[in-house]
C-alpha cells in the first residue's frame, strides 16, 4: 500500500502551505517504508509514500513525471492488467522508462482521455496534474478498495489515502 496526497489552491503556495503538504508526507509514512516524493509548482503540490512491489527501480519513484513533463502522477494500488494495456499502447507508438504499472496508468490517460479507467482491471487511488491544460484528474478503483478523501473548500481542493492526511 502506498500513500498520496496533494492540493491544487485557487491561488499560488505560500512556503508555509507547501510546507504543510509536504509535511502530510510524515504522516503517511506507515503507507509506505520504501522511499518519498514530493513535486510542487505554483498552485499544485502532490505527494507520495511509496511501498515498492512492481519496479524495485527508481524508476517507479514518485511523483512520476510523463512526457516532457506534461503529466505528473501519483498513485497507489495495482493494475492487474497492465502488461496487457502496456503492449497494446506500443503497437501504437509509446515507449516505456519503467516496468511500472503508474507509467501504464499515464501513458493510457495521454492516449484515451478518463476513457482508460474502462480498460482498468485492478484496484487504484490516483492524481493526475496535466499541465498543459491545468487540470487535476483524480479516480479510485470501482469498488473502493483504494480509498481517496478529498475537501474541496472555496480556494482549496486536497485530498489523500487517509482521512488524517486532510
Amino acid at each position: 500500500m502506498c500513500g498520496i496526497f496533494g492540493i491544487l489552491s485557487q491561488t499560488n503556495l505560500s512556503d508555509e502551505d507547501v510546507k504543510r503538504v509536504s509535511d502530510i508526507g510524515k504522516i503517511l509514512n506507515h503507507r509506505g517504508p520504501d522511499g518519498q516524493g514530493f513535486w510542487h509548482k505554483n498552485n499544485i503540490a502532490l505527494g507520495h509514500r511509496r511501498l515498492s512491489i512492481l519496479d524495485l527501480s527508481n524508476a517507479g519513484t514518485q511523483p512520476m513525471h510523463y512526457k516532457n513533463n506534461r503529466y505528473v502522477i501519483v498513485y497507489n494500488g495495482e493494475l492487474y492488467n497492465f502488461i496487457e494495456l502496456r503492449r497494446e499502447l506500443q503497437k501504437v507508438g509509446y515507449s516505456f522508462k519503467s516496468n511500472t504499472d503508474t507509467e501504464v496508468i499515464v501513458a493510457a490517460f495521454d492516449f484515451w482521455g478518463k476513457d482508460c479507467l474502462k480498460k482498468f482491471n485492478g484496484m487504484w487511488a490516483f492524481s493526475l496534474w496535466d499541465s498543459d491544460k491545468k487540470t487535476l484528474f483524480l479516480s479510485r478503483d470501482r469498488y473502493g478498495v483504494k480509498p481517496l478523501y478529498y475537501i474541496n473548500t472555496s480556494n482549496n481542493f486536497v485530498f489523500s489515502s487517509e482521512v488524517k492526511g486532510i
